[in-house]
């Protein structure tokens, strides 16, 4: 199929692309690497009545530190962030499940901005971005706001962002020292979207656990934290029975559902030994303090 007509957009400054966002009043689409919103339009499952594409927008293709966060502009790669040693040194749960995400020509258009306000519930980033409690930064004619991962994502391709608003960066707490990383998946081809993945982070202090964050992809309509399973985890040992009885928490906490890939009652067994998994992975790199 082909997509249905529409209106395109090249502009050359952000406060350009914000004014067109404005000024069409909800029937723009942000353009940037295309690899998911492309397809959809061919299929025509999204009908935008005008591609904004901000790939000519100089100075949003960065991967920096600034002061205690790794920030990551609207236009940087997945190519990039895959390779980055910055981002394997700063976070690197993101780096670990860089190994799970798409494929070379897909990784080498795609953005992390872009994945992100495409929210698909199988994507592995959004779960990441909840875990280490990264920050979306949102600009529009009218100002700047900033939003926690964890309130960001709200459903099935859908996000907390308006629709003349752009996702002009991401900033992330730089990993605490001593912090332990997880991640772990299941999907039907390396490099396609995740059936179930599980993302984790653990601190360890005096032999009991001080911090932990669990996410999951594949179980709703969006990647979410289970709350339950990161209580059940603090100031307890970091042994196998604790972490097999959280992953049971874990599996307990979602609604899955069933599709051609696999049974609700399936992904439920992949969010119990995905997240075991991970756990003993983020236990296994914790410097105890």
């Amino acid at each position: 199929m082909k997509p249905a007509p529409f209106d395109y957009e090249r502009p050359t400054s952000v406060d350009a692309a914000l004014s067109l966002l404005a000024k069409r009043n909800g029937g723009a689409k942000i353009l940037a690497g295309g690899q998911s919103l492309v397809p959809m339009m061919n299929f025509r499952i999204a009908k935008p009545n005008v591609l904004v594409d901000i790939n000519r927008l100089p100075g949003l293709d960065y991967c920096k530190i600034e002061a205690t966060e790794l920030v990551i502009g609207a236009l940087c790669r997945h190519a990039t962030l895959a390779n980055s040693p910055l981002v394997a040194d700063a976070c690197p749960l993101m780096h670990e499940a860089y190994h799970w995400v798409a494929h070379g020509p897909v990784r080498n258009r795609g953005t992390l901005c872009g994945n992100l306000c495409h929210a698909d519930p199988a994507s592995e980033m959004p779960a990441v971005t909840q875990v280490v409690e990264a920050v979306m930064v949102l600009r529009s004619s009218a100002g700047e706001r900033r939003l926690p991962a964890s309130d960001f994502f709200q459903g099935i391709y859908a996000t907390a962002a308006r629709e003349n608003e752009l996702l002009v960066e991401v900033r992330i707490p730089l990993s605490p020292k001593g912090q332990g990383w997880g991640f772990h998946e299941v999907s039907v081809r390396k490099g396609d979207f995740a059936i179930v993945a599980a993302a984790a982070t653990l601190r360890i202090a005096g032999g009991r656990i001080s911090q932990a964050a669990i996410g999951l992809s594949g179980v709703g309509p969006c990647a979410t934290r289970i709350p339950a399973g990161e209580r059940r985890l603090l100031d307890k040992s970091a042994d196998d029975a604790t972490i097999i009885e959280v992953a049971e928490i874990c599996a307990g906490a979602v609604e899955p559902n069933s599709d051609i890939h696999g049974s609700a009652e399936y992904r439920r067994d992949l969010v119990r030994t995905l997240v075991a998994r991970a756990l003993r992975d983020a236990r296994d790199r914790c410097k105890s303090t």
